[in-house]
């Protein structure tokens, strides 16, 4: 990857690293509770939906800038734009679409199979993959 494309990428996760930050002040204000919304217990139910949901969207923007500090640290430890898996570049469409991408395609339809199997119960993923090997 060229130095142009790698001053373009870091560009745009310093931009959406600004716009998380932003947002993250804008749903930490949002978490301050009226004691007016606490009339009765629909109102209450409304509040503590609201406060759900502020949450998920905030655990996710979290998650993000996270991905974000990741790929600038990648970008300037030189790795950027490398599979972790497989060490191959990631195509430059892919970058394009996920900036954040840490995979090229087939390792990440590898990892998506494996995930198949997650889903019918053979092995968690969140429990890493030394867990998963002394359970096997």
């Amino acid at each position: 990857m060229n130095k142009t494309q790698l001053k373009k990428f870091k560009k745009i996760f310093e931009d959406q690293r600004h716009k998380n930050v932003y947002n993250d002040r804008v749903i930490r204000d949002d978490f301050n509770v009226n004691s007016d919304d606490r009339y009765d217990e629909v109102d209450q139910a409304t509040s503590d939906a609201e406060q759900s949901m502020r949450m998920r969207l905030r655990n996710r923007e979290r998650l993000y800038l996270k991905k974000i500090d990741e790929a600038l640290a990648r970008i300037e430890e030189g790795i950027f734009g490398l599979c972790e898996c497989c060490e191959e570049p990631i195509e430059m469409r892919r970058l394009e679409a996920r900036p954040t991408a840490t995979l090229c395609v087939s390792c990440k339809e590898e990892e998506e199979r494996r995930e198949i199997l997650t889903a019918s119960g053979l092995k968690h993923k969140s429990l890493g993959e030394a867990f998963s090997r002394q359970q096997a």
